[in-house]
């Protein structure tokens, strides 16, 4: 059958087609993968990455740092260095202190060269700089990451670099990344959107999502870091759904979507009701920061199902215990002794 191509795109076409091709095109784009488990976010942070690497050299030279100075066929002017506090260095024959905080080696090398001229120390050098041992950019990974980390910034480096660094979030990981960041003179403000950031004279603080991170693919949420930062994960809240009653007892994450976790919820989370449940004689078992102890909230399950009892919403560390047929009457003590399992206890992330 022969095709009029012409036609077909667009000159005569039918403009009924055009919303088909529309259609059949983006059936054929490339989707973004989900990240629904932690295993799958971890491995998208241990991805290789992408794009121009830079060299550990473009990283600005800072105080404390310790560099090594070698002066081709001047072993006296060959040496190692420790950046002062001031951000200056000395080396024997010139005159001055030389400046080097903020400079990259390359810069430096240069400066050197420039040095050595005008002082008439050499005519030609060759100078060769190298950062034999870095202190002074810290990037501090704390929270629900696998390994905190002070990481060193050796060369530029983004988050999901240093996430990778961290050895990838924790299965209580929470929604967000928080980056606290001195304010630094000339350092423009990064806003990933445009409710992610706020800052004052003395500190920016950028909030991202982590799913925005790792599934959205734009680099905008895969901020550069810098020395000085702090990047936090708070951990999740977890509520605990216990008891014979439950299909699948166990610690559940909270993610936090905005809409508040209630017990009928977190029943659902945790696969129903077994068919021996009692519902009804089901407690929340929530600690009352003025006594330490937790204190026991009756719930009737089965009444909030047909909406005649209020479905009560639950915090982070809740215990919801609901017995079956043969437990009713220990319903305190089996909470207890089965959140005291501890490391027993199957965390699993809702989503």
């Amino acid at each position: 059958m022969d095709v009029n191509i012409r036609n077909f795109w667009g000159w005569g076409a039918k403009p009924a087609l055009l919303p088909m091709l529309l259609v059949w095109c983006a059936l054929l784009a490339p989707a973004q993968a989900r990240i629904d488990t932690p295993q799958q976010a971890n491995d998208k942070i241990q991805q290789p990455p992408t794009g121009q690497q830079s060299r550990p050299g473009d990283t600005p030279i800072g105080t404390g740092d310790l560099i090594h100075i070698d002066v081709f066929d001047v072993p006296e002017l060959s040496r190692d260095v420790r950046v002062s506090d001031t951000g200056d260095i000395s080396l024997p024959l010139i005159s001055g202190r030389v400046s080097a905080a903020g400079l990259t080696v390359f810069q430096l090398e240069e400066k050197l060269k420039q040095l050595l001229v005008e002082n008439g120390l050499v005519s030609h050098p060759d100078v060769s700089v190298f950062l034999k041992e870095q202190n002074s950019q810290p990037v501090t990974v704390i929270g629900a990451v696998n390994h905190p980390i002070v990481y060193q910034v050796i060369r530029p480096t983004n988050l999901l670099e240093l996430l990778s660094a961290a050895g990838g979030v924790t299965d209580d990981a929470g929604s967000q990344i928080v980056i606290s960041r001195p304010t630094r003179p000339g350092t423009a403000v990064i806003q990933p959107s445009s409710d992610t950031s706020s800052s004052n004279s003395d500190q920016q603080v950028i909030s991202i999502r982590l799913q925005d991170l790792l599934e959205s693919g734009d680099s905008k949420y895969n901020v550069p870091v810098y020395g000085g930062d702090v990047v936090s994960i708070p951990r999740a809240g977890i509520v605990y759904v216990l008891g014979a009653g439950i299909a699948a007892p166990g610690g559940y994450v909270i993610q936090n979507h905005g809409d508040q976790l209630t017990v009928l919820k977190a029943v659902a989370m945790a696969h129903g009701l077994s068919g021996y449940a009692k519902p009804d004689d089901a407690v929340i078992m929530r600690l009352n920061p003025a006594t330490g102890q937790r204190d026991e909230i009756h719930v009737r399950i089965k009444q909030m199902e047909t909406h005649r009892a209020e479905d009560p919403p639950m915090r982070s560390s809740d215990i919801l215990y609901v017995p079956d047929s043969a437990g009713r009457k220990a319903l305190a003590k089996g909470a207890s002794a089965a959140l005291g399992v501890g490391t027993g206890i199957a965390i699993y992330r809702v989503q």
